[in-house]
């Protein structure tokens, strides 16, 4: 449905616009002027005819654009990445590893190789047996028959993991020395566990068996690295409220075991000198509801803060920050928890692709696709992921080996019956990031207007890497094809994107492209609209550059959205961005500006041609209330998406 004016102002404090010449209005820019530099694109389509397959480069020319436009500005940043990736689970390494030597290379080569392949920067590694294990048995690195214990760990051992994950390990770091490790174990030893069993249960609720189980995970840590594997990260469980895993490791840890694990963990890996970093929770978005039913059945609390009661407790001080699944909810929780904790990470560590009994391969291709690319590709770093994981990088033809759990999932390459190796969906959605998005890189602002519900519009994001290179990642929403703008500084460029296809565009870092002014921060701001729409206005204000639309009706003279910046504020440049709706901008547009909200005086006005309209004013104003005002009289609605200003 077609949103404009009326119900919700946005003034998205986050992003620069095409700075135009010093004229009061701003009106598309016809593609002239001297040539710039260039952006290479590289396309993934939906129905697989592309994948992650280089196009002819475009170039970037002066001016804006009547187009839908996307306005990238590196002046912004946000977020450090660590890197993008999946898990080289025993699963995956028993098939990788059943591949004749120069076809297990080349694999290896597409997921790990940053020239050849797509560059895998960031792997979730289980700490013992997963449901995605070829073994016929479950297994942890101290396990030990019914009824006996030791605490001592003196049968720990990894060398079930000496014989083919620790070789594809290193494999992998010297295909990608920028490589990171996060590792996670599925449960603690069987009997550490109140149910002796590695397949649900609690741990025991002992101080001798927290602290056994620190010094577990600490001679996991010391164990890899000795054999030639970093871990960098860790978390304590997977999933801690999966409380009923399908005969597959899993166990029921509440707030208070994990917290008492982290509390021992902490300065054991301190006393050991490793700089191996704890990650909380590392489960969905949002509590499942079938979690919910389970605690419920149980007469347990299901917990559905678990996050921030980990970050506002005593264990939050050896905690890193947040791991987060897709299998629940959507990614604003990263958002939400970041607000309430500014000062600790979230990192995104797994999201399976699957698919029904009965879809054929094109189906499972575009699904996962369209699904992954607007939800996990951007929609997890729009919010403030430093990781992106998908699960497993390789399983056979039948989504296996398993033992237990999932029988529908997919990964990022399959190992078909006849030794051929293909890629599926997932490996260009990650692959979109990791290829281009170096570890060490920052997101910075980009206006954004999909939704990871769907909205059938453009979703991307960007970011700037450490060589001062630009990496934007594009998504259409839409079934049908899209054509729009990217506007860096005073230059821009035009696309046409397939429906439902992902691509990337980079640049170099160029001093043509350039942001010369400066934003203000509005996160003190409020909006009211005229009586002319169909309510009141709320301000959101979303630094992460997320786009919200406002309601209204036909665009008619005198419908007006008013700006409380809440003091007297010098601004230079004001962009008003209607968004991703088509055609919604004013034909007509006042800017008046007041130091009380009751005596107005016109700063500027004119006639709207496209979505973006700059506004650069003859002389700097200083005022605390703007005005916009729609003076032009059309049939359809108009949208405000943005109100952005400039000093």
């Amino acid at each position: 449905m077609k949103r404009a004016f009326g119900a919700s102002a946005l003034m998205a404090a986050t992003l620069c616009m095409a700075c135009l010449p010093a004229t009061a209005t701003a009106a598309a820019h016809p593609a002239g002027g001297p040539a710039g530099p260039q952006a290479q694109v590289w396309l993934t389509t939906a129905d697989d005819s592309a994948q992650l397959q280089r196009q002819a480069p475009v170039a970037f020319h002066e001016g804006g654009s009547d187009l839908t436009t996307v306005t990238v500005d590196p002046t912004r940043r946000f977020q450090r990445m660590d890197g993008f990736g999946g898990a080289l689970t025993d699963s995956s390494a028993a098939v990788l590893g059943a591949l004749p030597r120069q076809a297990r290379d080349d694999a290896m080569r597409r997921l790990f190789d940053p020239v050849s392949g797509i560059g895998v920067s960031f792997l979730r590694q289980p700490v013992g047996s997963s449901d995605f294990t070829a073994e016929a048995e479950h297994y942890t690195y101290d396990d030990m028959p019914a009824g006996q214990t030791d605490f001592a760990l003196r049968h720990f051992s990894i060398a079930h993991d000496r014989k083919l994950v620790l070789p594809l390990l290193r494999q992998a770091g010297k295909l990608n020395p920028q490589l990171t490790v996060l590792a996670t174990p599925w449960s603690p030893p069987a009997w550490m566990k109140d149910s002796d069993s590695l397949v649900g249960g609690h741990l025991k609720d002992d101080p001798a068996v927290y602290r056994a189980y620190a010094r577990y995970l600490v001679k996991f840590v010391q164990a890899y690295a000795a054999a030639g594997v970093r871990v960098d990260y860790l978390t304590v469980q997977n999933e801690p409220q999966n409380r009923t895993p399908s005969a597959y490791p899993g166990t029921d840890l509440p707030v208070e075991q994990e917290a008492k694990v982290i509390e021992a963990l902490g300065p054991m890996l301190r006393a050991a000198g490793l700089r191996t970093k704890i990650l909380a929770y590392d489960h969905n978005w949002t509590t499942h509801p079938g979690d919910v039913a389970t605690a419920e059945k149980l007469g347990e609390d299901p917990q559905t803060d678990y996050p921030y009661e980990i970050l506002d407790g005593p264990a939050a001080r050896w905690v890193a920050g947040t791991a987060y699944h897709c299998y629940s909810g959507d990614p604003s929780a990263q958002s939400a928890l970041h607000d309430a904790h500014p000062g600790k990470g979230i990192w995104f560590t797994e999201c399976s692709g699957s698919h029904g009994a009965t879809d054929t391969p094109a189906e499972i291709f575009r699904g996962t696709l369209t699904w992954h690319a607007r939800t996990v590709t951007v929609g997890t770093t729009r919010n403030w992921a430093k990781s992106v994981a998908d699960w497993n990088l390789a399983l056979d033809a039948d989504g296996g080996p398993h033992n237990g759990g999932c029988d529908t999932c997919t990964a990022l390459l399959t190992v078909r019956p006849d030794g051929t190796v293909a890629a599926n969906a997932e490996y260009s959605t990650i692959g979109h990031l990791s290829k281009f998005v170096k570890p060490g890189a920052v997101r910075i602002a980009s206006t954004s207007y999909g939704t990871t519900g769907w909205n059938g519009r453009l979703t991307d994001v960007a970011f700037t890497n450490p060589d001062g290179s630009t990496a934007l990642v594009v998504h259409n929403e839409n079934d049908a094809p899209r054509s729009f703008s990217v506007a860096v500084g005073d230059r821009s460029f035009d696309y046409t994107l397939p429906g439902g296809a992902l691509a990337t565009f980079t640049w170099p870092a160029s001093g043509a492209l350039h942001t010369a002014l400066h934003q203000l921060d509005l996160s003190g701001a409020t909006a009211t609209a005229s009586p002319g729409g169909q309510g009141p206005a709320a301000a959101v204000l979303d630094d992460d550059g997320s786009t919200r639309w406002t309601s209204g009706t036909a665009q008619a003279p005198g419908q007006y959205v008013q700006l409380d910046l809440g003091r007297r504020t010098a601004f230079g440049t004001v962009a008003v961005d209607t968004g991703d709706n088509p055609g919604d901008h004013a034909r007509g547009w006042q800017l008046s500006v007041s130091d009380d909200g009751t005596h107005w005086r016109t700063a500027a006005q004119g006639t709207g041609t496209g979505q973006l309209t700059t506004v650069r004013l003859p002389r700097t104003a200083e005022s605390r209330y703007l005005r916009i005002t729609q003076t032009g009289t059309a049939a359809n609605w108009w949208s405000l998406a943005d109100v952005r200003l400039y000093r």
